[in-house]
């Protein structure tokens, strides 16, 4: 990817959870795009050589399964270029490229409260004493949901940082790696997709680590963002096109990033080839939508705190936010090398909590991974459909999101 361009006053707000552009309640995300390269989509493709060449450009590749394509400009001529082509007949579109930033018998299953309330409290490694247990049952009943199924190998791509080669509890069930990232290793060392790989399929029951809440589920590991969580819209794009031609079931993305035309288009197409979409709804503790999540064709996830209400930095809103799920001190795997959350936020090496509606995004890919495992003839639309309905209404229904706290159990017909 190119250089990052950060305009105006937004900054990057890294961490847990989906990291979003920060900025006041009441404002729009200020643009921020990959320099170097924007994005546009011919109305005749038979022409695109011939504007491009006028524009002293030439055509770049197809951007995943979308009509578009990702064109190499001068740095600092994007915006110029974008509005010149966009006022050309054969172009539909000209736009940036959007930075993309990162929202049993184990032997930590005691502290994993999202899975099952068990009355606990414990401190990590750093003496921070986190609680399991809060005052409501606020868990997603995923131990009684493994009654009925475990996931039994449904395919959860998981488009973030990568997923590290160095955790056994969680790496033996990655079945499949792709780098959308120029310069960078396939290895996750920002640590943020191996936190959420691990929500949804760690390995249960070896006695080690944690489980995942899709235990039996495999990980398509598509690392869409470099080793300082950033990426682009058009490599989201690309590993959206890639999580579909490798089978995916369910797609999670605990990002966010603002609205573009070629990012609806892939949502779009994975949707209709099949694939439920999960996103995190962002950490801003407003309205703001952020994209892909505020897409229709994308489940859209708050979090919620082990008191069953919504957590204080989750952004919200029913008119598009779809269902909560936890999100708050919530245990799963890490790299066991170093990596950059680990330095920033004294994360340990392995395992520790994170926080964040990325966290919640999981669990609920999760979730519907496990419906789809329940019900193998069923469709990504019934699946959707059943995660939603079956949310259980706990206070902030209707207002904060539209469905209730995500239930596994309920999700997938399990008997109590």
């Amino acid at each position: 990817m190119k250089k990052a361009v950060l305009a105006g006053f937004a900054t990057a707000m890294m961490g847990l959870g989906a990291a979003v552009l920060v900025v006041p309640a009441d404002a729009a995300p200020e643009a921020s795009y990959a320099e170097g390269q924007i994005m546009v989509q011919f109305r005749d493709n038979g022409a695109a050589a011939d504007v491009l060449r006028r524009h002293g450009l030439k055509q770049g590749p197809r951007i995943g399964s979308t009509d578009a394509h990702l064109i190499e400009v001068p740095e600092g001529k994007e915006l110029q270029l974008i509005e010149a082509l966009s006022r050309n007949p054969a172009v539909e579109y000209a736009e940036p490229d959007h930075l993309v930033t990162a929202a049993t018998d184990d032997q930590y299953f005691p502290r994993q409260y999202a899975l099952q309330n068990d009355g606990q409290s414990f401190t990590n490694t750093n003496g921070d004493i986190l609680v399991a247990k809060g005052k409501v049952d606020a868990d997603v009943d995923a131990v009684e949901a493994w009654k009925a199924t475990t996931g039994s190998g449904i395919k959860v791509a998981v488009l973030d940082s990568g997923v590290a080669n160095d955790n056994n509890d969680i790496t033996p069930n990655v079945v499949a790696r792709a780098n959308f990232t120029n310069g960078e290793s396939g290895d996750d060392n920002y640590g943020h997709g191996t936190h959420m790989a691990g929500h949804i399929a760690a390995t249960s029951n070896n006695t080690e680590g944690v489980a995942g809440m899709c235990p039996g589920c495999k990980v398509l590991d598509g690392k869409v963002l470099n080793d300082s969580g950033i990426g682009s819209s058009s490599s989201l794009a690309n590993g959206i096109n890639w999580s579909v031609s490798n089978g995916a079931k369910v797609i999670n993305m605990s990002l966010g990033v603002q609205a573009s035309r070629t990012l609806e288009n892939a949502v779009n197409n994975a949707w209709n080839k099949g694939s439920v979409l999960v996103a995190a709804a962002g950490n801003g503790g407003n309205q703001t939508k952020i994209y892909p999540g505020a897409y229709p064709n994308v489940i859209a996830v708050a979090a919620t705190d082990n008191n069953d209400a919504k957590a204080s930095f989750s952004t919200y809103g029913a008119s598009w936010v779809d269902v909560a799920a936890p999100g708050v001190n919530v245990y799963s795997t890490f790299p066991n090398h170093t990596f950059v959350l680990g330095t920033q936020n004294k994360r340990s090496l392995g395992y520790d909590v994170g926080n964040g509606t990325s966290v919640s995004s999981a669990i609920v890919a999760a979730t519907a991974a496990l419906a789809w495992s329940a019900d193998p003839g069923t469709t990504h639309t019934s699946v959707r459909a059943r995660v939603e309905s079956t949310a259980e209404k706990i206070a902030g229904t209707g207002t904060y999101w539209a469905h209730g706290r995500v239930n596994a159990c309920d999700a997938v017909k399990c008997s109590r």
